[in-house]
């Protein structure tokens, strides 16, 4: 039976994050993925048959990777800013018109806000509102990257105040609180409720934490496009883990995972039959409940994902009835039906068991940032790709037969396509591309088929539910956030507190939980954060 430092159960990007710190450090690493490639979520892929498109199927976007851990693995990567943070149609008093919000706004901000208002009320208190998350964002990305830190000495870093509006209760009340157009509540909540099922006044305050991780990103909160599509990111990863030295095996399914706290085995099968491998440490890129399966537990809670992907090739953008510039409005994040009480109503529709009536949506348009993912006649024909995400899309509205899930997912796939319809001078449909048999080129993704797809318990895209980034009792002062029952078993993906995301930091943190864990069975005074990573990218 082959040996090695660590097993690593996954390949996502957190373990191959992980892996890279490790095998710098001079550990054996192993890392075992189920697939036929690597990347879990954060992959690019050609959906269409006979189109030469790369779409990034499952995640859009990267905010969350810091850049420390992009300079620590010397990854080659292009990450680039859209110009435009937002644009969400609306019609008022029967006019059809939108909000845009520039990336770093100015005057065509601040006029679409007073045309939209009908003042400067909305846009000072939406300036001095981010100004203020900015400060949360510096403080605690920081952070991210360190052994958690007391509660205490969080609230001292944000600040009593920033503490009481943004972590002591429930984030609709600062919106309500700070904004009074309905609209503009709407696109500030939506970063509160996209991936997460919940709304603006839950009481378990989900909302503020999901908020938290959208905007605190690298201490700026911004989401930039990868060039090449999401694949380019896990490559380089996987690059960066194989150059270090460690193990990459694909289509090796992990079956079972033994630890009694110095000792491990990890089995699993490939096309050649059973297979096991040794190890001094387990790092589990797979969800918590996941790993609780294959320890032979019955998890204690299974996640339920709440979202519908929709990816699409077009042949051209379509038009808008506001007649704002297309490669404008869908530059940034082009909302659909997320205003405050659409958010609300759509939320109570899907918890009382039903699709909403009119459900919101996000759509990204990553080819005018980057048409590198278009084959080179396509970008020169001008065809454009959109990615959807769908909101309040729960699991549980898509159970029953293989039929009745087809049934449901076409039936929330046009219902999306139909919020879209309401705001354009032409319906999408005229807009698309057919693939080679003449289908058009729309494909649709529940939550279960997201599980089915890359083995996300109930297709939720964070593993569970995000968690505050600091210790919430005594026990996890100091600790990395990724440590399990056993010691020799760590958390190292999105399921880490601190997880979620295409970030890195929960394959970062594991990795130095094993780097300190190590360094003190040997007897040797543990190394500091920073002398854990500076070994690791000396070698």
């Amino acid at each position: 039976m082959e040996s090695y430092d660590v097993a690593v159960v996954g390949g996502g990007h957190n373990a191959l994050v992980a892996a890279a710190y490790l095998a710098r450090a001079g550990l054996s690493v192993i890392v075992l993925e189920r697939l036929d490639h690597l990347g879990g979520a954060a992959v690019s892929e050609r959906p269409f048959a006979g189109q030469d498109a790369r779409l990034s199927r499952y995640s859009y976007l990267v905010s969350l990777l810091p850049d420390r851990i992009v300079a620590d693995l010397d990854l080659r990567l292009d990450l680039r800013s859209r110009p435009v943070a937002s644009y969400t149609p609306v019609v008022r008093d029967g006019t059809p018109t939108g909000l845009l919000v520039e990336r770093e706004p100015g005057p065509a901000t601040e006029e679409s806000f007073r045309s939209l208002t009908g003042s400067d009320r909305e846009y000072l208190a939406w300036r001095e509102f981010y100004s203020e998350w900015e400060q949360v964002a510096g403080a605690l990305a920081p952070t991210l990257l360190e052994p958690l830190r007391p509660a205490a000495q969080v609230h001292d870093r944000l600040g009593g105040r920033a503490w009481d509006r943004f972590v002591a209760r429930p984030l609709g009340e600062v919106v309500e609180q700070t904004f009074a157009d309905d609209l503009v509540r709407g696109v500030v909540l939506t970063d509160g409720v996209i991936g997460t099922f919940t709304h603006a006044h839950d009481p378990s305050l989900r909302q503020n934490r999901c908020f938290l991780y959208h905007l605190i990103g690298n201490g700026t909160g911004e989401w930039r496009v990868p060039v090449g599509g999401m694949g380019a990111v896990s490559g380089a990863l996987a690059s960066a883990a194989r150059q270090a030295g460690a193990v990459l095996r694909t289509g090796a399914d992990v079956t079972a995972v033994e630890v009694d706290g110095t000792s491990a085995r990890v089995s699993f099968t490939d096309e050649d039959g059973e297979h096991a491998v040794a190890a001094s440490y387990v790092l589990a890129g797979c969800a918590p409940a996941t790993l609780d399966r294959l320890r032979g537990r019955t998890p204690a809670e299974v996640p339920e994902g709440a979202q519908l992907k929709l990816n699409l090739l077009l042949t051209r953008l379509p038009k808008l009835r506001s007649g704002a510039d297309p490669r404008q409005a869908y530059a940034g994040t082009f909302h659909i039906d997320e205003g405050y009480a659409d958010l609300q109503r759509a939320y109570d529709e899907a918890a009382g068991g039903r699709l909403p009536t009119r459900p919101p949506g996000e759509i990204y348009c990553h080819t005018l940032t980057d048409p590198t993912i278009l084959g080179p006649d396509l970008a020169q024909r001008g065809w454009h790709t959109l990615t959807l995400f769908g909101l309040h899309a729960p699991a549980r509205l898509f159970g029953g037969s293989e039929a009745d899930h087809a049934a449901l997912r076409d039936t929330a796939a046009a219902a999306y396509l139909a919020g879209l319809n309401a705001h354009l001078a032409e319906p999408i449909e005229d807009c698309l591309a057919t693939d080679r048999d003449g289908q058009p080129c729309v494909e649709a993704k529940t939550p279960l088929d997201v599980e089915a797809s890359v083995g996300m318990p109930g297709g939720h895209i964070f593993h569970g539910d995000l968690a505050w980034p600091w210790a919430e009792t005594a026990d996890e002062e100091g600790t990395w956030g990724v440590e399990t029952d056993v010691p020799n078993l760590m958390i190292c993906g999105s399921g880490a507190r601190r997880g979620g995301a295409v970030s890195g930091i929960g394959g970062h943190n594991a990795a130095q939980a094993v780097l300190q864990r190590r360094d003190r069975t040997r007897n040797s005074p543990a190394r500091t954060h920073t002398a854990n990573i500076s070994d690791a990218t000396r070698r």
